[in-house]
């Protein structure tokens, strides 16, 4: 396709002098062609002359304009070192003429325009580094590095930043750059030698770009994004740079990251430096204390600029302005920085891309990208126009009315028109804007004022933690309001008050969760119901606020999806992190996060207490099964790969049969098969035994140690073979013969609940096989119950017959009715791991009566709901008299039940019931 036949739109000339002067300048041109450049040069001096130097280039240009610039570049990697700085201004000069025109014609999109001057951009910076720096490493004063080091420009990096960074560069940007150096690649004593070598190189490179010569220039450079630029040097170690971030990094810097990128010299040593940023850009929270950040970086940059006022259009900043370039950029970078660490795919540099994944995501009402992409895109074409007119920096629209003209008549339109046009979609942005940066809060009367509402809890208040800055005063100052109106709304408002008090006591620091709470309201809601009903949850809420980020997060109030997206969940999450301790901690998160999601659709009674328990194990499970594979990595690097087929993780009792509550601990063996391997063949090669029961060890570590996210789980071995006597892990043979001729009892009692959650499915596969082999065996029912029935009263002999409110242990109790299930299911052989299984294999099996499982069975349910709902609001065994009022009324609701006294009546009841029926199955018995 011709160029004239690509072009959609053509500019008219303001001067019609210069439009006959430039046509003269390309005779050769016809048509919409020469319609173009009379229109581009008699209305911009800039291309005027562009076009008088470069006429001849020009017309081979046309003929194929997007392969015009890749032989330009090519041509350049071929030009002589000494002859580089005219041949990069030549250049210069050409690819500002072809992408002028591709541009005013229509021919390029705004992407394809701010990308071609991006690369042309890359290009220039990687060959003038090359220069500098082969040229200190000819002279012998770069150490240790040969000309083979030229390429990567012997460690040292360009990170493109802002619009270069993100390939958005404008018609006649300047580019900003930080320039660093892998100091790994140096010896100790070399290091000073080192920078201030590539610290020459760089102010080298700077001047090869920016010097204005009678060739031009051809870019200018700036490197003041740097660390601390008023005393770092122009090019420093990546070490340094590094250690800046993490103990001084502000806002706007990491802003300035999301749109970083390697683009000359090393760029691997590049990719490698902003791996390790990742934690300073993108934070493991919601980051909603950005917003505030972001509002009053606008705010500097108009009082600095002068920008305040109603929006007119003479001198109006395009850029900086309101309803201008940057805000559409804040608002994007904002919404990036705040979800950007909990969701990767909005870790994207170019404000449109920006953009489209924060709709797709849900963090941006569809219909406002939209907008804003669409106004992002024409406020750049006209910020190219006026930077084409003149090739000045400058983002003003013209001030005059002939220079507006002018601009009108480069863009092809009616100034009228223009100026209707400009003025709407500047005064749109503006709006959305002040709307998503306005401070909520503050609109209430605030009920302590008013009589004296909590004013002995409220005075504490000040002196939390929470509240020692400044910062943080003023935004809960802000929510103090919406907090009191709505703990006033609750059943009992002191012990809501009181609970909230408790939450805000341990909260450790506050900026970033009031921040959340301003952003997102309905969480004051959700933290006042969970307070009101636990505030020991509460308690644990100051401790772990994170979590709060799950509920805005768009589907946390969706159906539970299972444990196979689970595992699936966590795999994603785990494969995110590089490093093992982050992985570790990023595990915590993501179990904290589902423990609490399990844990408030309780609350909120859209699950019932037994989907809460299926659910918490679930979330272990999953924990489990996406881990091992990371703590097998890991121990692997060291160890060699395990030998023979490798482990599966067993797990036993709760967790085997699919029910935790929320504080549950796991039970779980491990079951390897060496497969005649003998020893590993790592670095460090261990036996097989040795093998497996450290990597064992690892992942009770793994799950147990206490890290900066806290632990995962408390884990119980002793259902393993022996006991705490025998080894950690197990070996297949081994636990298939001591299952047949070793086991105890009770040992057999507890593999009836057994179940592979991780580790190889083929050993899974061997150790049911085993399972099932022990349950079809052959049984000696006198012997079984006889050891049943010493069981309970040993248990009984060492724990009482029970507290009335402990749901676990005690006569007619969940142990006594689970005990009764694993003797069912071992007795009839039957191949289930859930008490109702177990009690009904009981009934058929002739052992237990059909109206005694039915107690048993609704006993248990009964007494597993109030279990699931007491862990869930306190650590210590319930006592009605300690309970609030929220507290008690979630537990009647889970039992059914109109007070504390009917259920504890229910409960005294159906225990002894269950009892007798237990009573009468073992009658006769030990």
């Amino acid at each position: 396709m011709s160029f004239a036949s690509r072009l959609t739109r053509l500019p008219r000339p303001f001067d019609e002098d210069k439009a006959t002067d430039t046509a003269a300048h390309a005779p050769w041109a016809t048509g919409d062609t020469a319609s173009l450049l009379r229109g581009a040069g008699g209305t911009s001096p800039h291309l005027h002359a562009l076009i008088g130097k470069e006429a001849g280039w020009l017309e081979g240009a046309l003929d194929a304009p997007d392969d015009a610039l890749p032989a330009l570049f090519a041509e350049l990697r071929e030009g002589a070192p000494d002859t580089r700085n005219d041949d990069l201004r030549r250049a210069k000069r050409r690819v500002a003429l072809l992408i002028g025109l591709c541009d005013v014609g229509g021919v390029w999109s705004l992407e394809e325009v701010t990308g071609a001057l991006t690369d042309f951009a890359d290009l220039a910076v990687q060959l003038a580094m090359e220069e500098a720096v082969g040229r200190e490493i000819r002279r012998g004063k770069l150490p240790g590095a040969s000309e083979d080091d030229i390429a990567d420009a012997g460690g040292m990096v360009a990170l493109a930043m802002g619009k270069m960074g993100a390939g958005e560069l404008n018609y006649s940007s300047d580019i900003d750059l930080i320039c660093l150096f892998d100091e790994e690649r140096f010896e100790a004593d070399d290091f000073h030698e080192a920078r201030s070598s590539l610290t020459r190189a760089t102010r080298r490179m700077c001047a090869s770009l920016s010097d204005l010569t009678g060739e031009g220039y051809v870019f200018r450079t700036d490197l003041r994004l740097r660390p601390d630029p008023a005393v770092t040097p122009v090019c420093m170690g990546m070490e340094a740079a590094e250690r800046y971030y993490e103990s001084l990094g502000r806002t706007w810097e990491r802003a300035a990251y999301i749109k970083a990128r390697p683009a000359a010299g090393d760029r691997q040593a590049g990719a490698r430096f902003l791996q390790t940023l990742t934690p300073f850009v993108w934070r493991r929270h919601l980051d909603f204390a950005a917003i505030k950040d972001a509002h009053d970086m606008r705010l500097r940059i108009r009082a600095h600029k002068g920008l305040g006022g109603p929006i007119t259009l003479p001198g109006h900043d395009m850029k900086l302005g309101r309803g201008g370039i940057r805000e559409i950029e804040f608002f994007t970078q904002t919404r990036q920085i705040i979800a950007g660490g909990r969701d990767p795919d909005l870790r994207v540099r170019g404000t449109v891309d920006g953009l489209a994944v924060l709709a797709e995501k849900e963090w941006v009402p569809g219909d406002v990208a939209q907008r804003l992409t669409e106004a992002y895109r024409a406020h750049r074409e006209v910020e190219h126009r006026v930077q084409m007119m003149r090739d000045a920096q400058t983002h003003e629209l013209p001030s005059s009315e002939d220079e507006m003209e002018r601009l009108a008549c480069l863009m092809g339109r009616d100034r009228q028109e223009l100026e209707h046009e400009l003025k709407d979609r500047l005064q749109d942005v503006h709006e959305m804007m002040e709307d998503f940066f306005a401070r909520e809060g503050g609109g209430k009367e605030d009920p302590a004022e008013e009589d004296g509402f909590g004013d002995e809890i409220t005075a504490r208040w000040p002196a939390y933690p929470a509240l020692r800055s400044q910062r943080a005063v003023e935004i809960f100052e802000r929510l103090r309001p919406d907090i009191l109106a709505r703990l006033r709304e609750a059943a009992k408002p002191e012990e809501a008050l009181l609970a909230f008090d408790g939450f805000l006591a341990g909260l450790p620091a506050g900026v970033q969760v009031f921040s959340l709470f301003e952003a997102n309201p309905q969480l004051i809601d959700l933290l006042v119901d969970i307070v009101s009903v636990s505030p020991d949850l509460g308690r644990y809420l100051s401790r772990n606020a994170g979590v709060l980020d799950a509920v805005i997060g768009g589907d946390f109030f969706d159906p539970w999806p299972g444990p196979e997206a689970l595992v699936e969940a966590l795999g994603e999450v785990l494969e995110r992190e590089h490093d093992y301790e982050r992985r570790l901690d990023a595990a915590r998160r993501w179990c904290k996060e589902w423990h609490f999601r399990a844990g408030v659709h309780l609350l909120r009674g859209m699950t019932t207490p037994g989907d809460a328990a299926r659910q918490y194990a679930d979330v272990a499970e999953a924990t489990l099964a996406a881990l091992w594979p990371v703590v097998v990595e890991e121990f692997s690097a060291k160890h060699g790969d395990p030998p023979g087929r490798g482990a599966a993780v067993l797990g036993m009792g709760s967790l085997g049969s699919g029910r935790l509550h929320a504080r549950s601990d796991l039970d779980i063996i491990v079951i390897y098969d060496p497969a005649g391997v003998d020893t590993s063949d790592g670095r460090k090669p261990l036996s097989a035994r040795a093998y497996y029961s450290r990597l064992t060890q690892a992942l009770v570590t793994a799950m147990t140690a206490p890290m900066a996210e806290g632990r995962l789980y408390e884990v119980d071995m002793r259902l393993r073979p022996s006991g705490n006597q025998g080894p950690v892990a197990t070996s297949l043979a081994a636990f298939r013969d001591y299952q047949a001729r070793e086991a105890w009892t009770w040992e057999h009692l507890a593999l009836t609940r057994a179940r592979p959650v991780a580790g190889s499915a083929e050993i899974g596969a061997d150790v049911e096989e085993v399972r099932r082999e022990v349950l079809a065996g052959e049984k000696d029912r006198d012997r079984i119950l006889a050891e049943i029935a010493d069981m309970r009263a040993r248990i009984e002999a060492a724990k009482g017959r029970g507290a009335l409110w402990d749901p676990k242990v005690g006569r007619g109790r969940m142990q006594e009715v689970e005990l009764m299930a694993q003797a069912g299911a071992l007795l009839a052989g039957a191949d289930v791991r859930d008490v109702q299984g177990g009690v009904a294999a009981a009934t058929e099996c002739g052992w237990l009566e059909a109206k005694d499982a039915d107690t048993l069975t609704a006993t248990y349910d009964a007494l597993q709901a109030l279990q699931v709902g007491t862990r869930l609001i306190s650590e210590e065994p319930v006592d009605p008299d300690d309970l609030g009022q929220g507290a008690a009324a979630f537990l009647l609701r889970l039992m059914g039940e109109e007070s504390m006294e009917a259920l504890g009546a229910r409960i005294a009841d159906e225990t002894e019931a269950t009892g007798s029926a237990i009573d009468r199955a073992l009658e006769g018995a030990g």
